[in-house]
């Protein structure tokens, strides 16, 4: 009983965190093998405050979390994207500030 209470608070905390963070989606051009999913992970985590970078090679997306106090703005992102070798299709924030570049 109390491993599975243990288990729900640990689950519950870490949901709360993921509420609390500043959450953002990139659309990036030319993502196409895990090697370039691996560089722009390791380059977006050089940015201040970010939390986690998880990339879909398939849908070429990538979230980006934040830490709470932390915001990503789409110039910051557009510059750590081309760094690591690709293009800033789209930005949108969490909440639902968007940026289309055609």
């Amino acid at each position: 009983m109390l491993k599975k209470l243990l288990v729900l608070t640990t689950g519950l905390m870490f949901s709360l965190s993921a509420l609390a963070a500043n959450q953002y989606t990139l659309g990036v051009k030319g993502v196409a093998c895990p090697y370039c999913a691996f560089g722009i992970e390791k380059r977006l985590n050089k940015v201040d405050g970010v939390d986690n970078v998880i990339v879909d090679i398939g849908d070429s997306v990538v979230r980006v979390t934040l830490a709470e106090s932390k915001t990503l703005t789409e110039d910051r992102a557009r510059t750590a994207v081309e760094e690591a070798g690709f293009t800033l299709d789209s930005f949108e924030s969490a909440e639902g500030e968007q940026a289309d570049d055609q």
